[in-house]
């Protein structure tokens, strides 16, 4: 009950600010029509709800299992079954991240079909495998993350000096929405655990950052797709 009380204030405290600019501007400036206003009221409620009901499923079972999974593939003492476990993980996760199927959505759109979103969806899918892989590669062997940082976004600037132009945004949104609420949870959930059992000198810590390094992974494979695809 305290779980669901303190998710349903986070929403509350998450939406109301956005809410309350939109009314303002409404009675002041927009004048919008009065339908269209009903219908925002009715969808701001919807999501409301939605985020309600989504907060409390990360809480109650995307966050336990990630942790769950995370600590359970180290104990196999096979480094190819984490790495493998982990790309499988970050690929169907991605999949279900609905921010990366909006994206594709209006780049298929916006680019008359040229772009199809179903191969976009792909390529920011095999993209944020591999590099979860690598994240867990990472916390295994202890790699420093700024190496890997320095590595991946040196990768990504020497590509995108060959990529197609129109892809070079597309590239850099893919990265971003993939850090949406599917991946995040699941992706830190799952380099907790498995850091909190190789008790890596920085503890269960070195499960963090590993957003960032693996919204990298989405950013190569779209400027590499710009490379043969346009």
């Amino acid at each position: 009950m305290t779980n669901l009380t303190d998710t349903v204030k986070e929403v509350v405290m998450g939406v109301l600010p956005m809410a309350a600019v939109v009314f303002a501007l409404q009675f002041t400036i927009i004048w919008v029509d009065w339908v269209i206003f009903i219908q925002f009221v009715a969808g701001l409620a919807m999501v409301m709800g939605g985020l309600i009901l989504f907060l409390l499923g990360v809480h109650v079972g995307l966050l336990p299992i990630g942790e769950r999974i995370g600590s359970a593939l180290p104990q196999t003492g096979k480094l190819w079954v984490i790495l493998v476990a982990s790309v499988v993980l970050g690929f169907v996760v991605t999949i279900a991240e609905p921010d990366v199927r909006v994206l594709a959505s209006y780049v298929d759109t916006a680019s008359q079909g040229v772009i199809d979103r179903s191969i976009l969806v792909f390529a920011v899918a095999v993209g944020l495998a591999l590099f979860v892989g690598i994240s867990m590669l990472k916390i295994t062997l202890g790699i420093p993350i700024r190496y890997l940082l320095t590595g991946g976004y040196t990768v990504v600037f020497i590509l995108a000096w060959f990529s197609a132009p129109q892809y070079l945004p597309i590239s850099f949104d893919a990265g971003g929405v993939t850090t949406g609420p599917m991946a995040v949870p699941f992706i830190l959930a799952l380099g907790v655990g498995v850091a909190s059992v190789l008790k890596s000198k920085s503890g269960s810590g070195e499960g963090f950052g590993l957003v960032a390094l693996a919204s990298i992974g989405p950013i190569i494979a779209v400027l590499i797709l710009g490379m043969f695809y346009a």
